[in-house]
């Protein structure tokens, strides 16, 4: 439901947690690397965009489920602290203070069990998280009633593409075993995260009360926010950004556009002959593939898995998610595309603006890409249509620095 990459907290059924060591900077570090277990991500075909929070799937439990308050102002979610333990009582507040900081809430935080699979979770208060959320999203009062009522948000992503459905319950396991009702799909918008519960709910399934917290500071300099925000942590806690910035102008990249801020298509170098010739052979080798979400080959695929794989052959390493993967180099214009440039869509219509799937460029017109479950990896024709979020050349160097401090 969100995305990101913090080493969340593993909670297993029965067993104590172990303390992990302080991670890399950068979210979908800690989030989707914890084990060596990639957190699932999923794509669908581009070209199908919504808009509006209808996006949103949600039906209310009951009538008598307590209303909210009314939604006024959302929040940029900017910076994400997990620990594998509660940190101090006082650290948000103290956060809440730092210069630049609109707002910073505690949240419980984890990798879990649902429905058979490894998820990243979050345990919120509702009434105070929702601000923080996808507008689509923050807007829907029925998920947030529902989830105050003790049923799991699910992220757009994670609903679609394992066909689950409003009626259901899903089988969560953390040190204890809830079934938890489906309180609705819908995105909030932090890149990893595909579960959202009470902290009410998360306290019961045994998630570590208070161990991260969501810090707001849309005017920040978010490097300079982060070494302060490490001053206030204990040693086994991480932070990462949740936004990119342009450099030294302290403005979020939110709109959305594919792209690495400050770099154009003259600072060079692009993929050489040779490793382009071995990239684009390596993708079309795998034609014919199945889809799998969070595959990443070499024998089956989702959409950034492809191209992280097919790239790995010609010895470039590129982050591992969509999102990222949109930083990997400067944008190019449709007119000017070549063999070799990504293709980004934005697919999710409970978060219109995050880049959730990706395409390689051909030639001719054409596209090749890991497509949704139940198709294979297929040539088609390139879509620039509503969906399109833009072309990005890769940039060997820019695309490691990315994968060394990603944001998704």
């Amino acid at each position: 439901m969100l995305g990101a990459g913090l080493a969340l907290l593993t909670v297993a059924a029965a067993r104590p947690v172990v303390p992990e060591q302080r991670p890399q900077t950068g979210l979908a570090v800690a989030f989707a690397r914890l084990h060596d277990q990639i957190l699932p991500w999923g794509s669908e075909l581009p070209g199908n965009i919504r808009s509006g929070s209808n996006a949103v799937d949600a039906r209310l439990f009951s009538s008598a489920a307590a209303p909210l308050p009314r939604l006024r102002n959302l929040l940029q979610a900017d910076l994400l602290v997990v620990a594998p333990a509660p940190l101090p009582r006082g650290a948000a507040t103290a956060m809440a203070r730092l210069p630049g900081v609109v707002a910073a809430q505690q949240v419980d935080a984890a990798r879990i069990q649902m429905d058979g699979k490894l998820v990243a979770m979050l345990g919120v208060n509702p009434l105070e998280f929702r601000a923080f959320a996808a507008r689509p999203t923050a807007e829907s009062e029925t998920l947030w009633r529902n989830v105050a009522a003790g049923g799991v948000a699910v992220s757009y992503t994670m609903g679609k593409l394992d066909k689950l459905s409003l009626s259901q319950s899903l089988r969560v396991a953390g040190r204890s075993t809830e079934d938890l009702r489906v309180a609705g799909f819908g995105t909030v918008g932090i890149s990893g995260v595909d579960a959202v519960v009470s902290d009410q709910a998360a306290r019961s399934l045994g998630v570590p009360a208070g161990n991260a917290i969501v810090i707001s500071a849309p005017h920040a300099d978010l490097g300079t926010l982060m070494k302060q925000v490490v001053k206030l942590l204990p040693r086994s806690a991480s932070v990462a950004a949740l936004v990119a910035q342009a450099p030294a102008s302290g403005v979020a990249l939110a709109s959305g556009a594919a792209g690495a801020a400050g770099v154009s298509v003259a600072s060079g170098p692009g993929l050489s002959g040779v490793q382009l010739s071995v990239f684009l052979k390596a993708a079309v080798s795998r034609l014919g593939l199945p889809y799998v979400w969070g595959a990443a080959g070499p024998r089956s695929f989702d959409c950034s898995g492809l191209v992280q794989w097919s790239l790995a052959q010609a010895g470039v390493v590129m982050p591992r998610v969509a999102v990222d993967q949109a930083r990997a180099g400067p944008q190019v214009p449709v007119s000017q595309l070549q063999p070799g440039d990504l293709l980004f869509y934005h697919t999710d219509p409970t978060a219109p603006t995050y880049i959730s799937h990706v395409a390689i460029y051909l030639g001719k017109g054409l596209m090749i890409q890991a497509p949704e479950p139940g198709m294979n990896v297929q040539i088609v024709p390139a879509d620039f249509g509503s969906g399109f979020a833009g072309a990005v050349r890769v940039y060997p160097r820019v695309a490691a620095a990315v994968a060394a401090s990603p944001v998704g």
